[in-house]
């Protein structure tokens, strides 16, 4: 018999298989500029959200699922399509943001933050704060 957390288990392997960090922070670095700040963000927050303890094994392969897509160079829309590229990505993203907003706390958002302020300084900081 098969428990429900081995189930939730094996469907977050599926979705692991196309998040990696590296690709991840390569994404996050690279393209900043194209995807915007506010996308950078959101997957920020899910990155960190999916570190907690307490986040669920299903929210985390909907987190990594969303990721996984993120960090994946072939889109259904592809990025370098003008005004439209990244918006698959922002679906994708949108919907796992909405899936584990019970695990986006107060200290998720500022490890966002802290790392939007590392990556790309102040300024960027401040303009996430504008918006």
């Amino acid at each position: 018999m098969t428990s429900d957390a081995n189930l939730e288990n094996t469907e977050m392997e599926k979705y692991e298989k196309d998040f990696s960090e590296e690709g991840f922070w390569d994404k996050v670095t690279a393209k900043v500029k194209s995807a915007g700040l506010g996308l950078i963000y959101n997957a920020l927050q899910l990155f960190y959200a999916a570190q907690n303890p307490s986040c669920p094994p299903h929210v985390k392969a909907g987190i990594y699922a969303a990721l996984g897509y993120f960090i994946l160079p072939l889109d259904l829309v592809p990025d370098f399509t003008p005004v439209v590229g990244y918006a698959d990505d922002v679906s994708a993203v949108g919907g796992a943001i909405v899936m584990a907003q019970m695990y986006i706390d107060d200290d998720v958002k500022q490890k966002a933050r802290d790392k939007i302020q590392s990556l790309f300084g102040d300024e960027m900081l401040a303009k996430l704060d504008e918006a």
